[in-house]
């Protein structure tokens, strides 16, 4: 990994790099058990599946209310808090439910502990890693986010087998065992040292001022369209694995979004390596027209194989997407502090969510037909290969000035 870094804060990334691990742990674990909820609980699937959009939900307010509470209190005890909800939640995770007349409630509870803490790593992470004394940002950045990648494929290769030796019974033990990650990393907070964002009597832009700049509200449609590009696909992989290839759905999951997440992982660590050789506009530019090309061989090759070729392709080409957004608005806003990351944050969630809805409603109307959903999603792609020459094209304007 090419990035010069004082030494001090060697343990300060790799701190961070576990952060989006611990994300990815409680982002990705609870929704293997959904079916063992349903039938050792006895909770209907239609209250389970409520368990995902709780946990969005409070991932959202985290992202907006963290704009209020975050500078007050200081990076180190934000980021404690954050370690504590993550490792808390999954603690209750195997206490509550059974503790509680209405399992389900038992379950909330804990999914509202490791939303906030998940919210609050969303938020946190990125402006940590971006005042780390760093020579090139963009390539840690990029590394910093391939580790949510490598922590989606640890959780579900890990779990998987932790289920096949000792039994899915057994699964509050590995709750509690991912637990531990939270905790001594959040012990590693304590220590390590924090830059601060912003140089030494220096102020952070407010909403308001961010809301006033043209190339703030730029990024932020990008932000929507690197979340939306992702999940659009992505929520859907499993299905074109077990079309394409005729397997059954656990191997259908492990070859399509695994296939997904190892490919994404890998452009953002490509870049983290070798970003100091490569232009980010470039790089982004040709992510999206490399998107626009799998989407496009999702829907029209006939081939299902090809439909599954299509969805990894996908992985690899928005990568970059959401590291390089962030890259790009440190960039060209170097006074934008907690709040530009947090509405970024909040911007890309509000894409995660709004692509696969837009994937799910326009198939519906095509009579469930997954390919006119996909089709409808290239919008977001597009949209963003716009957004790279409009920052651009802003930025040298500026210049001019």
């Amino acid at each position: 990994m090419v990035i010069q870094l004082n030494r001090e804060y060697n343990k300060t990334l790799v701190a961070c790099f576990i952060g989006y691990i611990v994300q990815a742990i409680v982002n990705n674990f609870i929704p293997l058990l959904f079916l063992t909820f349903h039938d050792s609980m006895g909770i209907p699937l239609t209250r389970i599946t409520m368990l995902i959009t709780f946990n969005f939900v409070v991932q959202l307010l985290v992202d907006l209310l963290s704009v209020g509470f975050v500078d007050r209190i200081g990076y180190r005890a934000s980021m404690l808090i954050a370690h504590a909800s993550a490792a808390a939640g999954l603690i209750c995770l195997t206490i509550l439910p059974q503790r509680l007349e209405d399992p389900f409630f038992g379950l909330l509870a804990a999914v509202t502990l490791y939303a906030l803490g998940g919210g609050l790593l969303e938020v946190l992470v990125s402006p940590i890693v971006e005042a780390c004394p760093t020579d090139n940002k963009e390539a840690a950045m990029s590394m910093l986010h391939s580790f949510y990648c490598w922590g989606h494929v640890g959780v579900v290769l890990l779990s998987t087998l932790f289920f096949h030796v000792c039994g899915i019974s057994n699964w509050r033990i590995l709750a509690l065992l991912w637990a531990v990650i939270p905790i001594c990393n959040g012990l590693l907070f304590w220590k390590v040292p924090i830059a601060p964002l912003m140089e030494e009597g220096e102020a952070g832009l407010t909403m308001r001022e961010l809301f006033t700049m043209k190339s703030f509200w730029i990024l932020l449609v990008m932000m929507v369209c690197a979340g939306a590009s992702e999940q659009a696909v992505s929520q859907w992989a499993s299905a074109f694995a077990e079309l394409g290839l005729g397997v059954s759905k656990t191997v259908g999951d492990l070859a399509g979004p695994m296939a997904f997440a190892i490919l994404m992982g890998g452009a953002r660590a490509y870049y983290g390596k070798y970003g100091e050789r490569i232009n980010l506009d470039t790089f982004m530019a040709g992510s999206c027209m490399l998107c626009i090309l799998a989407y496009l061989c999702i829907v029209f090759v006939p081939s299902p194989v090809f439909g599954l070729i299509g969805c990894a392709v996908t992985g690899l080409s928005v990568g970059i997407m959401w590291p390089g957004t962030f890259s790009k608005a440190s960039a060209a806003l170097r006074r934008g502090g907690t709040a530009m990351f947090a509405l970024l944050a909040l911007a890309g969630d509000l894409g995660c969510s709004g692509g696969p809805t837009l994937v799910g409603l326009v198939s519906g109307r095509h009579g469930d037909d997954l390919k006119a959903g996909i089709l409808a999603a290239l919008i977001f792609p597009v949209i963003l290969l716009l957004g790279i020459f409009l920052l651009k094209k802003n930025s040298m304007e500026k210049s001019k000035d």
